[in-house]
């Protein structure tokens, strides 16, 4: 038994050893490939949101819930809206946000380092009025156009949000000057309490329509929304906003709000990403989007959104693979870390693979040989001692055998594996054939 141990590990050590430069190749070049490729995204993204109790702010908390399932923390980044988020990537503070299109200066050029994870959802442009204040109008209380809003006490939202980019836009179109409107820039929150508070007549917002301020506002008394008649118009004027309806009764069905169909002006909002965000990340947050933004909403049908139609930057090649064809295959049956790493490895390691086997065919016969030069090294000198016989060498005849026999001696001590014994036998019988040759003269 113990024998036979010792053989084995002798015939493992012999293996391992002829196999081990083969083997540490292949692991260096894994490991180089590893690092090449970066397979394993970061534990922590960055993620540009909004104010606090914005659509963008409640999209943030979900998306970071959803990504915490794979061990990614989201963190949360508050901001201004579109244009602060859009600056927060540029400058590497945040890995993706939401940026609202025509709200903030997107253009692209070959330099920029921006992509597009497709268009989420549409963000009306809301524009809420007291009624009160619409009475000194008309005694409805309602007013029909931008035009009726001169000399009132506007509050467009915060620079960094990109609503006021936007409603000067339409002021611009409407032939209203800004001085015959008084505008401010509070954000959200403090805007809408002085709203309520009657020290403004009027608050935009550019949000969807989760938003907790829309939601609040769209079922508050004496608060109206403006209908945007000329909402077809404003489209075909500007590329980025769409014509979009909130359907009578969708708010709130048992009380009937709105009362009526109401023709608002809504944008597209993108989740953009910085191109140094990893690709597995990118992934993740498609994959999510389409979860979060794939069913129906007050202005959209299920499966509409998340689109990759009217990106103003190029669509990232993982967004694209995320929202039409869903999770890659192996996603679906194991760990997403498992399956990311195989994903993004399995061409480098398809090559590694395929070098490798022509060199791998090497092996066998330097384990053959490593084995086989334990025995055939005593050769030489076996042949020395036989020529030296036979050449007539003053050397002693039993000097000559002295050296068969301590040779003999050593070559008992050779252990080779079972399969190589007949070989080591062969030696040592042809070490016999000498001696006999060299006694046949003593």
């Amino acid at each position: 038994m113990t024998t036979g141990i010792r053989y084995t590990l002798l015939s493992i050590r012999d293996l391992a050893v002829s196999f081990g430069p083969f083997a540490l190749l292949t692991v260096l070049l894994l490991a180089l490939a590893y690092w090449w490729l970066n397979p394993n995204p970061p534990k922590r993204v960055v993620l540009a949101t909004g104010p606090d109790q914005s659509a963008y702010d409640e999209f943030g908390k979900r998306y970071a819930e959803a990504l915490a399932r794979y061990g990614i923390t989201v963190q949360l980044l508050p901001s201004e809206g579109s244009s602060d988020n859009l600056e927060l990537i540029r400058s590497g503070k945040a890995d993706l946000g939401f940026v609202q299109g025509g709200t903030a200066d997107i253009g692209y050029d070959e330099e920029d380092t921006i992509v597009s994870l497709g268009s989420l959802f549409v963000e009306p442009l809301w524009l809420f009025y007291r009624e009160d204040t619409a009475q000194k109008l008309d005694q409805t209380g309602t007013i029909d156009n931008l035009a009726d809003l001169k000399s009132w006490r506007v509050n467009v939202g915060t620079a960094g949000s990109g609503v006021p980019r936007l409603f000067s836009t339409l002021l611009d179109v409407n032939r209203i000057n800004r001085e015959e409107v008084q505008l401010s820039e509070l954000a959200q929150t403090p805007a809408t309490v002085d709203f309520l508070n009657g020290q403004l007549d009027a608050v935009v917002f550019a949000s969807a329509p989760e938003s907790l301020m829309v939601q609040m506002l769209l079922q508050s008394p004496g608060v109206n929304l403006l209908d945007f008649a000329q909402s077809e118009a404003y489209s075909r004027r500007f590329g980025y906003l769409t014509p979009v309806v909130m359907p009578q009764g969708v708010v709130d069905l048992a009380n009937n709000i709105p009362e009526r169909d109401m023709r608002l002006v809504a944008s597209t909002t993108s989740l953009l990403a910085s191109v140094k965000t990893h690709p597995a990340i990118l992934q993740l947050f498609a994959q999510t989007a389409v979860n979060l933004h794939g069913g129906s909403s007050w202005f959209s049908r299920a499966g509409e959104y998340p689109s990759l139609e009217h990106s103003e930057v190029p669509l990232s090649p993982e967004a694209v693979r995320a929202i039409r064809n869903g999770p890659p295959f192996l996603q679906r049956y194991l760990p997403f870390w498992l399956a990311n790493l195989v994903e993004r490895m399995w061409l480098a390691m398809g090559l590694i693979i395929a070098l490798a086997l022509p060199i791998s065919r090497i092996v066998p016969p330097l384990y053959s040989f490593r084995i086989r030069s334990r025995v055939f090294r005593w050769y030489a000198e076996l042949r020395d001692i036989e020529q030296s016989h036979e050449n007539g060498s003053k050397q002693p005849i039993q000097s000559l055998l002295d050296q068969l026999d301590a040779m003999e001696s050593k070559v008992e001590k050779v252990v080779v594996p079972l399969s190589y014994t007949d070989e080591l036998y062969a030696l040592r019988s042809n070490i016999g054939l000498v001696r006999k040759k060299l006694l046949r003269k003593v």
